[in-house]
């Protein structure tokens, strides 16, 4: 998730040899997540998930593009229950009933690829199902709004009237975002927006989807310790899910959703 700075926008439509790189790097992303489900039990610590993401993305040829990312020291993010995003890996042990996302970049020769999901541990609430399907149905609901000559805030008007339909507020102060040839391009992806404005989407453009859906107030607070963990401001549950999203000349193809659970 980048931070919302509503900069101008300079987006880039990649080449079909671009596109053949980014979908590589991609489903090593999606693969990386496959990968945690067999691991995600109570009694493991974040930083151990974060090592076997890191050796996995490493055995398939590829780097964390989040390590060394302004100093930051670790391969995935990984954000448990109040923990909105870019929560950092430690000694934090998930417990029976946890929810948790973990985040995910991979760089495949020269390519990214960027995705997110959110797992349960063990049984959960039947509050923590509901946000985490909601979010889940967030995601798929933007996707619906990708296809060319489509405004690109529809994406977020259509997520937002999703979320708070089911009385979710929604993040604003992070973003989904350009990405392929680097971490964070053009263009800025709001999850919160109005409807018919931002530029058209194209053929090869691409870019994340990635909201985040608390069960509280909307509003985030970054951990003084390590400068990275964004909490709600309530201490309420929050989820997220994201994929890479290319727009092709007839609609979409979400490159991290290989195993199509959209």
């Amino acid at each position: 998730a980048k931070q919302s700075i509503f900069a101008p926008m300079a987006i880039v439509i990649k080449t079909p040899e671009q596109i053949e790189g980014i979908r590589k790097s991609s489903a090593l992303a999606a693969k990386t997540l496959k990968h945690l489900e067999q691991f995600i039990k109570p009694g493991i610590k974040t930083i151990e998930l974060d090592q076997i993401a890191e050796d996995f993305i490493k055995e398939n040829h590829a780097t964390p593009a989040t390590k060394g990312y302004r100093g930051y020291k670790h391969a995935t993010c990984i954000s448990p229950n109040d923990v909105v995003c870019h929560g950092v890996p430690n000694n934090t042990v998930l417990q029976h009933g946890d929810i948790v996302n973990i985040d995910v970049t991979t760089i495949l020769n020269g390519y990214f690829g960027d995705t997110c999901r959110m797992y349960t541990v063990g049984e959960v609430s039947e509050y923590a199902e509901k946000l985490v399907q909601t979010t889940k149905e967030c995601l798929r609901i933007g996707m619906e709004q990708c296809f060319p000559e489509n405004h690109l805030n529809n994406i977020g008007h259509h997520i937002a009237q999703h979320a708070h339909k089911h009385r979710y507020s929604v993040v604003y102060e992070f973003c989904g975002h350009g990405v392929g040839l680097k971490f964070h391009e053009d263009p800025e992806v709001s999850h919160i927006a109005e409807k018919n404005t931002g530029p058209l989407l194209k053929p090869g453009m691409i870019f994340t989807i990635e909201p985040m859906i608390n069960g509280g107030k909307a509003r985030c607070k970054v951990d003084r310790k390590d400068g990275w963990t964004a909490r709600t401001i309530d201490g309420r549950l929050s989820a997220q899910f994201e994929h890479t999203i290319l727009i092709t000349d007839t609609g979409y193809e979400a490159l991290t959703d290989i195993y199509g659970d959209f």
